[in-house]
């Protein structure tokens, strides 16, 4: 029987960043290989640094498809645990714990051929090039591509044996934007001379604020935030240029395209206002709205709400984001929330789960996953 902590351990300690993941599918395959060893009904590919691992149903119908995401954050740990990460990476999003169930799922799933297909994929670069999409696009499921799919995301501020989830939207569509005002420099003590891009920049940071609070539809859910922006270079020269990085998130497509194109329009309204050139470009990727099936959900809400192990919570969307989305909007399924009760949020650099979320999970998701091979 798998050791689950001193798995969870081991990937703990070494995070790596979408699409680098080398050393942590070499672990993982290490130990699907071991639990696979004399089942001829289990069968294994890679992509990439991704993982797909087929348990061939005997009178297969249909195929349900487990996902876990395996990559880190570039988030330097200071949670001081000896098994801490010293690369500069973190499991911070607790993907670590993520992979660690799958694999105990895998292993108590794989024990007996069910009667139905099980996948476990064990997905790279969620955090940051949308592997799912990458996937999916590139045909990496071949035939082997799910009629269903679940998944599972770490909640700190849940506790230990609380799952939630709901029958609509989980978590948020999301984009980056990143833009550019090319005005003019010049000496501050002559600004009729320049075109300061400062300013515009500054502009167009008050304008968008009025699309949430007056363009989108108040029960829409919008969010629209610049975080990060670079102009000038000293106190006494105007800025020719002036850089914005931000992002865009909504529960509904229909919203975040209509968010999108709001941000396009004042951006090129503000830079022809002040006479500027713009370079914009805004990013979609694979982060679509985590969208769950209806009719799935509330089968999988049924089944845990009559598990006495499960506090089961039906809960409000959040404005998170994950490439999961992407996946659920080509093949429909759930995703819910798994309560690990850390007092430190999802990317913070001391984020440490409670461990005993792994016996809890792998025990009762397992229930659920037999429950759907056996039908």
């Amino acid at each position: 029987m798998l050791d689950l902590i001193k798995i969870r351990r081991h990937l703990h300690s070494i995070p790596e960043i979408g699409l680098q993941e080398f050393e942590t599918q070499k672990y993982l395959l290490e130990i699907i290989k071991a639990v696979s060893a004399d089942k001829d009904y289990i069968e294994l590919k890679t992509w990439r640094t991704g993982i797909l691992v087929m348990i061939h149903g005997s009178k297969p119908t249909t195929t349900i498809g487990w996902r876990t995401d395996i990559d880190g954050l570039p988030v330097e740990e200071e949670t001081g645990l000896e098994f801490a990460s010293h690369n500069g990476k973190m499991h911070a999003c607790g993907h670590d714990i993520h992979m660690t169930t799958a694999l105990g799922l895998f292993e108590k799933m794989a024990d007996q051929q069910p009667l139905q297909n099980l996948l476990f994929l064990f997905q790279p670069a969620e955090e940051n090039e949308a592997g799912g999409k990458l996937m999916y696009d590139e045909n990496a499921f071949g035939d082997w591509k799910p009629d269903e799919f679940y998944g599972l995301h770490v909640r700190p501020d849940l506790k230990v044996g609380d799952i939630a989830t709901n029958t609509h939207t989980l978590f948020a569509g999301t984009c980056e934007v990143k833009l550019t005002f090319k005005g003019k420099s010049g000496h501050a003590a002559f600004p009729h001379e320049a075109n300061d891009a400062l300013v515009a920049a500054s502009y167009f940071i008050t304008q968008v604020q009025t699309i949430v609070s007056r363009n989108t539809d108040p029960l829409g859910s919008a969010v629209v935030t610049f975080g990060e922006m670079h102009a000038g270079t000293t106190n006494n020269i105007i800025a020719e240029t002036a850089f914005l990085h931000g992002t865009i998130r909504a529960l509904t497509l229909d919203v975040l395209d209509f968010t999108k194109n709001r941000v396009l329009e004042i951006a090129k309204a503000v830079a022809q206002g002040f006479n500027m050139e713009l370079d914009i470009e805004i990013i979609q990727g694979g982060y679509l709205p985590v969208e769950n099936n209806p009719i799935l959900a509330k089968e999988l809400m049924d089944f845990f709400s009559k598990d006495d192990a499960v506090h089961l919570i039906d809960i409000a969307p959040a404005m998170t984001g994950e490439d999961f989305g992407y996946l659920l909007s080509k093949i429909p399924g759930v995703m819910f929330w798994l309560g690990i009760d850390s007092p430190f949020a999802l990317h913070s650099n001391q984020m440490s789960p409670n461990e005993e979320v792994l016996d809890f999970a792998v025990e009762n998701i397992a229930k659920f996953l037999d429950m759907k091979v056996k039908n």
